[in-house]
């Protein structure tokens, strides 16, 4: 059976023609695996779709909550409709929630502190796209990979009372100054190698035509173009293809530090496709939507930015939970702070109307601070004060200074025959007692108690 959303002329019709004679028999929901019209406790739901055959309805520990789908009238706003939706994923502890109108169709995935928008697309284009939402939602698929954290759930009269085994929780974390020369790639690769030494599951992910992280990882093993191994699989390719190219394929291990990490590479041709990417409005969550799948395999997950106000920076800043902002508190860098605040705001706008919290500004983090003795005595702390006075930015208690170990850690090299290839590791692998080091381990424990992982 097909879908025609011009035939959806209220919200009755959304439920039976879309819903029911549509979505839930493509789906494999048989009429024993859903219920309409659900109560649960002052919870009321349009439908609850489950992986397993729950005959009779009962909830308790084995129950297999898996899908909410909610229907509303085709001229209803779906972003009014998200907060409920949240509510119920969260309450509930069902993993997926269904939100549609009959012209425009989302599906939203619970985390454990928020719901996030993993798959969008137009009532039009549900009978080409239906393939990609049984990935999603299909009882096979739910099946096959059953929910991580089954929910305890307990029914007394009056009450619904829930109990939740805890759930692996990745954070996403962008580094981001619309200025370049401030210690991004720095403070990004060394971070990066700090909490993988502190046990955490580690993903860089290089969003920057520059290719700096990538450089600066040791994944560049070539002299010579025609040797790159890198321009058929990197971060434009994740971005670029909804069904090919998972994070999965394109990630690369990278032994800059040890234990290892794992990156996603970036190129220099990313730069020609910026304006194709614009045009592919799936473009802006598909980095958000592929991490998802990889939520189990890495605790963190950084990302290098460009330095500008570009697609990529709003790909990593509509991905990331949390931002850092690097600053050597310079003048021009202090004075980008007014264009990064504007940016920040709005892309807390796009954020909000797919229901997405907005970005947690860990702080301003200042980077490649000169060590003179005079500076850091008198000048360091009025530059510090300014920075909540004047642009309304908290900063971060460790600071980075420019040290030589930085740069020699960073420009060391192997010779391969006649070749010379760069070979960067770490501070923390290079002199892991340098005062450089400490600097990062420092900052590593004041990110994980930020963002709730130590």
């Amino acid at each position: 059976m097909s879908f025609n959303p011009e035939l959806c002329r209220n919200e009755s019709e959304v439920e039976s023609k879309l819903i029911v004679q549509y979505l839930l028999p493509q789906l494999g929901y048989t009429p024993d695996t859903w219920h309409q019209e659900v109560a649960v406790g002052s919870i009321r739901l349009d439908f609850l779709a489950f992986a397993a055959q729950v005959l009779p309805f009962v909830l308790d520990a084995n129950s297999p909550l898996s899908v909410v789908m909610e229907a509303k009238h085709p001229k209803q706003n779906l972003n009014n409709h998200v907060p409920r939706l949240r509510h119920y994923l969260t309450s509930l502890n069902v993993r997926y929630g269904l939100l549609t109108n009959g012209k425009e169709i989302r599906i939203y995935q619970k985390f454990p502190t928020d719901i996030q928008l993993i798959f969008q697309c137009s009532g039009k284009e549900v009978e080409i796209k239906i393939d990609k939402i049984k990935g999603l939602i299909g009882r096979d698929s739910l099946q096959e990979g059953q929910l991580v954290d089954k929910p305890e759930v307990q029914i007394t009269e009056n009450n619904l009372i829930l109990e939740t085994k805890r759930q692996h929780s990745m954070k996403i974390i962008a580094v981001y100054h619309n200025k370049g020369g401030v210690g991004k790639t720095t403070t990004v690769v060394n971070l990066a190698a700090a909490i993988r030494k502190k046990g955490k599951k580690v993903l860089v992910i290089d969003l920057d035509s520059q290719a700096n992280t990538t450089f600066a990882t040791g994944l560049v093993k070539f002299d010579d173009e025609e040797f790159d191994d890198i321009k058929d699989s990197n971060i434009r390719h994740i971005l670029q293809s909804e069904d090919f190219y998972s994070i999965e394929e394109v990630a690369r291990k990278s032994q800059f530090t040890n234990p290892e990490i794992s990156v996603v590479p970036s190129h220099i041709s990313l730069m020609n496709y910026e304006n194709d990417l614009i045009q592919q409005e799936s473009s802006k969550m598909m980095l958000a939507q592929k991490l998802s799948a990889v939520a189990e395999q890495y605790d963190v997950v950084l990302i290098d930015t460009p330095p500008s106000l570009n697609l990529y920076a709003r790909i990593a800043l509509i991905t990331a939970d949390y931002l850092i902002i690097p600053s050597d508190l310079k003048p021009f860098a202090n004075q980008g702070l007014i264009n990064v605040r504007e940016f920040i705001k709005k892309i807390n706008g796009f954020r909000k109307q797919i229901g997405k919290p907005q970005l947690e500004i860990l702080g301003v983090l200042a980077c490649k601070i000169s060590t003179n003795n005079q500076f850091v005595k008198y000048s360091l702390p009025k530059r510090l004060e300014a920075i909540p006075k004047r642009y309304d930015f908290e900063v971060m208690n460790t600071v980075i200074y420019d040290r030589d170990d930085l740069a020699k850690c960073a420009e060391k090299f192997l010779i391969i025959g006649n070749i010379e290839v760069a070979d960067p590791i770490s501070v923390l692998d290079f002199k892991p007692d340098s005062t450089a080091a400490q600097e990062f381990e420092l900052l590593a424990i004041e990110v994980l108690q930020k963002i709730g992982l130590t």
